[in-house]
């Protein structure tokens, strides 16, 4: 059976495939499993819309499985839709697990809060650096704090 880290780098390269193409937002990928098996993947759309995590749990059945995400989940949308935090606990997600934090301000500890007020797992940091390096994170980070990437 696959592991978590297993899990964690089949997101990392489910988002690589869009990497650069989803401004102004981050590339991010998301992949479920239940039972060591993968049930949906996906990665944010190219233009940021929709995100990996809505995209996943399309026209699946969620409940129970892990969630594996590159970034936090979003706790929060500009757009007034439902975050995706709020999409996997409705979801019925048994667990989330994530790789480096967002520091955006529609999620910044928004996204796991409402997880873990849900009552679902969540933790955080698994393969953080190989993510926020091959998904080029920190030219997120900069774009979020005002800097040019």
């Amino acid at each position: 059976m696959l592991s978590d880290k297993d899990h964690m780098r089949r997101a990392i390269a489910v988002a690589r495939a869009n990497l650069g193409k989803t401004a102004p937002n981050p590339v991010v990928g998301c992949v479920i499993v239940r039972d060591g098996v993968i049930l949906a993947e996906a990665a944010t759309a190219p233009g940021g819309r929709p995100h990996a995590e809505e995209q996943a749990l399309r026209g699946i059945d969620a409940s129970g499985a892990t969630a594996y995400v590159t970034l936090e989940p979003c706790g929060e949308r500009s757009s007034g839709a439902a975050s995706c935090s709020l999409l996997l606990v409705k979801a019925g997600i048994g667990r989330v697990v994530i790789a480096c934090e967002d520091p955006s301000p529609y999620a910044a500890g928004q996204g796991s809060e409402r997880l873990t007020a849900a009552g679902v797992p969540v933790e955080i940091g698994l393969l953080a650096d190989e993510a926020f390096a091959t998904l080029h994170y920190q030219a997120w980070k900069d774009a979020v704090n005002g800097h040019q990437p």
